[in-house]
């Protein structure tokens, strides 16, 4: 449907309400939203309980973290027909808030503008209008503890749990959605039952419904839920720190000369940005950051290259995720990303492996392979590395198989006739423009040989 269309027959937005509850074995979260004159839409995030000892849910600051979440929850809703005025009746923001949501939203959204072919301004794209009180929270003063890694079953959140081990036994492992991948990796790096936080999200059947019939649809920054789950969870638990697993590399651009970024809310923007409100407005001593954000993803995976025990276990693939169970399809971007950056260290035999097949060998896979390269039109959108570091991949491969005297493989060979090789020097580099903590930062350049 057409975007602005949609916007004149349907211009109003609503957040009505928020609640959070107790029942039997789960933490309950509900979000009432409305796209007025449509349809009404009520998702729920669930928190399993186990047996953590959770501090009180009603009190004032888990209500603002659960307010703000909200706030993030709505942009998968609001996306159907982007309506440009966003009424929140169940609190109050000021214009700090406004603009840091703007910006949330217009950023985060990237990806679905540039899809959806939407030409519009940051300024225009929604107004946020306030209706409702807001609450009065004062800064939580209490001592944290212990850290909060969120696992989502790929290889960089593996790297994360291995780098910080010494630290497990007060640390926690989150598994956001029905990711029995992400347990499972956790189980591997040592993790109990007890020590894994199971979160779950229901979409609302309403909106699934409206995307078979043609309203707006596409990708959300899902890592900024991920952000607010996170510090509620590590709140609650009285954790001090959540460790992320975004890399240098989730800064770069998908379109060239545009801001337009898959990953935005896995960039150091988004981070900063976030840690920045969460110290304004969320109250509470809880740190936000990312654990392997001074390095890139081509070092990720030589890190990765020597944690054998999750190679057979780990998963990165999207498409791959939507089946009854968890397999790299080996079609996709992502699948053939992950191979090239894994193959300089494990090419070939472990690599094919792990995939099932050798990917270079498939001719299907040019375009996919030409776009990550950095020569096609666009770059892919997918949680990919930059164009440097794959062609450094690629590049040491090679050179790798040159060495052995091993033909090449096809994809390979197109790339040795067709492009130049690359003669840069990638796996000592570290971005010191960070917010690791100094105890965590020594890990990370001890496992790099670069103290």
């Amino acid at each position: 449907m057409n975007f602005e269309i949609l916007r004149e027959k349907y211009p109003n937005f609503i957040y009505n309400s928020y609640k959070i509850y107790e029942i039997e074995d789960k933490i309950c979260i509900e979000f009432e939203f409305e796209i007025e004159n449509l349809t009404k839409f009520n998702p729920k995030i669930e928190i399993l309980k186990k047996e953590f000892n959770f501090k009180d849910i009603n009190s004032d600051i888990v209500k603002n973290i659960v307010f703000n979440l909200g706030m993030v929850e709505a942009i998968s809703y609001f996306k159907a027909t982007c309506s440009p005025q966003f009424f929140i009746k169940c609190g109050k923001l000021d214009s700090f808030q406004e603009n840091w949501f703007k910006k949330l939203y217009y950023l985060g959204l990237g990806e679905f503008r540039y899809i959806n072919n939407i030409k519009i301004s940051k300024e225009n794209f929604v107004q946020f209008i306030s209706e409702g009180n807001s609450l009065e929270v004062y800064e939580v003063k209490e001592n944290l503890t212990g850290i909060v890694i969120p696992v989502g079953g790929g290889k960089d959140s593996n790297v994360t749990l291995e780098l910080l081990k010494k630290y497990k036994d007060e640390s926690l492992a989150l598994r956001i959605g029905m990711n029995e991948v992400a347990s499972k990796c956790a189980e591997i790096a040592g993790f109990e039952d007890n020590q894994i936080i199971e979160v779950n999200r229901t979409i609302d059947k309403n909106l699934l419904d409206l995307n078979k019939k043609g309203f707006l649809n596409g990708h959300t920054p899902f890592s900024a839920i991920v952000a607010y789950i996170s510090y509620l969870c590590s709140y609650l638990l009285g954790k001090k720190y959540i460790a992320l697993s975004n890399e240098d590399s989730a800064n770069e651009s998908n379109i060239d000369g545009e801001k337009i970024n898959h990953q935005y809310s896995k960039t150091l923007e988004f981070e900063n940005d976030f840690r920045e409100y969460a110290k304004k407005y969320l109250k509470t001593k809880v740190e936000y950051f990312s654990m392997l954000r001074p390095i890139t993803e081509l070092q990720i995976a030589m890190l990765f290259s020597k944690f054998e025990k999750y190679h057979k276990v780990f998963k990165s693939c999207n498409v791959g995720s939507k089946g009854k169970k968890w397999n790299w399809c080996c079609n996709c971007p992502k699948c053939l990303f992950v191979y090239t950056i894994l193959s300089p260290f494990l090419y070939k035999e472990k690599v094919v492996e792990i995939f099932g097949e050798d990917l270079f060998c498939r001719k299907d896979l040019l375009k996919t392979f030409i776009e990550l390269c950095g020569y096609g039109e666009t770059k892919p959108f997918e949680c990919v590395g930059t164009y440097r570091e794959i062609r450094y991949a690629i590049t040491k491969t090679i050179k790798k198989l040159e060495l052995k005297n091993i033909k090449l493989p096809y994809l390979l060979e197109y790339y040795k006739n067709n492009f130049e090789l690359s003669n840069e020097e990638l796996l000592n580099y570290y971005n010191e423009n960070n917010n690791l903590p100094k105890d965590f930062a020594v890990i990370l350049k001890k496992s790099l040989n670069i103290l």
